[in-house]
């Protein structure tokens, strides 16, 4: 990047302040990138994509509509849905059996100090390594969007998106060097010849680093964002379970047992349902929260009177409270609840039915019970009709609007 981009005798010269902001911005991307690797070494790449390979402006959308007021409607609302319950689907149907190959796990016994405190962590939150990934991505995902945000604000002072890249990048080097030599002198090396190494060192810098920035820039400037968003996330996800289907194949597995050795255990992250699912509904999040806001549509056209008069269906509306940020019709929902006896007494209720459903769940998953976790699915959709009631029993509250003059009673 340096030798192509020039960055010391292209442009203004960078000043101290400016140095110093570089280095910050230097120091931000390595705590992502660490975090990525982690998250990577613990789910494997095809989850690693599935988490991590999210455009800024679908995570941005998602954050809008949980915590402002300005969310986009019922349809990003849906799309929110469908992250969640992608990210649900990885935490607990995902049966990623990798630990369970694994003869001893290594808890204790780390080569590296960074690495034994996230594995302490992990375990504090009394959640299993693969599961301690996946929130370890969820959370290097938002940081890369506050990371991206702030880096097109100093690149503008540095001159450009390139020469910020470059410098970062090169000030990273410096500052993981160091930290590379001292593992390398203080911890055994598990490589048998580094020279084996420089060929797969070089396709994944100038893949990861090189080709994915220019890519990545020549298709924000050539598409449109959303365009970009929606058709990139369709494509990785599909490229990724596609690989992952053909990584975990036997075929595959008989090629890569000619250079192996035969003592060599296998320690694949298997392609499971709950990915698969989780991908789907990524893609579905992904086209939803990506696409723009129409706004100032009253209604969807569907179709013609006698005379030639358009006709709309204006149902959306009935959905208008939804609009607002999700704490807060949460909120206002609980306090209307609460006002009255009879909603008051539901509410109880389904608290009862849910805490009830969440034990046999936990229970049966924790003692592979088949018959606690459909018991337990069968009062969640209890709580699904009591949950319906309750928000019918709000509908009566609201007020009138234009289609609705009367009001939402029946």
């Amino acid at each position: 990047m340096v030798l192509f981009q020039k960055p010391f005798s292209s442009g203004k010269p960078i000043t101290k302040r400016q140095w110093v902001k570089i280095i910050k911005h230097a120091v931000g991307g390595c705590i992502i990138s660490l975090l990525w690797f982690f998250g990577l070494t613990l789910c494997g790449p095809l989850r690693t994509v599935l988490l991590f390979e999210h455009s800024d402006i679908v995570v941005i959308s998602l954050l809008s509509v949980l915590f402002t007021s300005s969310g986009g409607g019922p349809t990003k609302t849906r799309g929110v849905a469908f992250f969640i319950i992608a990210v649900i689907c990885l935490l607990l149907f995902d049966n990623d059996d990798l630990m369970a190959k694994i003869a001893e796990h290594p808890e204790g016994h780390h080569d590296s100090a960074l690495t034994h405190i996230l594995y302490t962590i992990i375990a504090f939150l009394g959640v299993a390594d693969h599961k301690g990934g996946v929130l370890l991505l969820v959370l290097a995902l938002c940081c890369k969007v506050g990371f991206h945000t702030a880096s097109r604000k100093l690149s503008v002072d540095i001159g450009g998106a390139k020469r910020l890249h470059a410098l970062s990048h090169l000030v990273s080097v410096i500052l993981l060097c160091p930290w590379v030599v001292i593992l390398s002198l203080t911890t055994e090396s598990k490589v048998e010849s580094w020279s084996s190494l420089i060929m797969p060192f070089t396709t994944v810098i100038f893949f990861v680093v090189v080709l994915d920035f220019y890519v990545e820039s020549m298709c924000s400037i050539k598409m449109d964002v959303s365009k970009c968003s929606r058709y990139g996330s369709f494509l990785i996800f599909i490229g990724a379970l596609l690989f992952g289907n053909f990584w975990t194949h036997p075929i595959t597995d008989q090629l890569r047992a000619m250079n192996r050795p035969a003592h060599q255990e296998v320690t694949e992250h298997v392609l499971s349902g709950g990915v698969v699912v989780s991908a789907i509904f990524f893609i579905l999040s992904a086209n939803i929260l990506s696409s723009p806001t129409r706004k100032g549509q009253k209604g969807t056209l569907i179709g013609y009177s006698p005379e030639g008069i358009p006709l709309y269906n204006f149902m959306g509306d009935a959905l208008q409270h939804s609009s607002q940020s999700l704490p807060r019709f949460i909120k206002e929902s609980l306090k209307q609840i609460l006002e009255e006896y009879d909603s008051r007494q539901i509410f109880y209720f389904l608290c009862l039915n849910l805490a009830f459903t969440f034990v046999e769940l936990f229970y049966g998953v924790w003692t592979n019970s088949l018959g606690l976790i459909s018991d337990g699915f069968h009062m969640l959709f209890d709580c699904s009709a009591l949950v319906m009631g309750l928000f019918a029993a709000l509908m009566t509250r609201w007020k009138a609007t234009r289609i609705f003059s009367y009001g939402y009673v029946c």
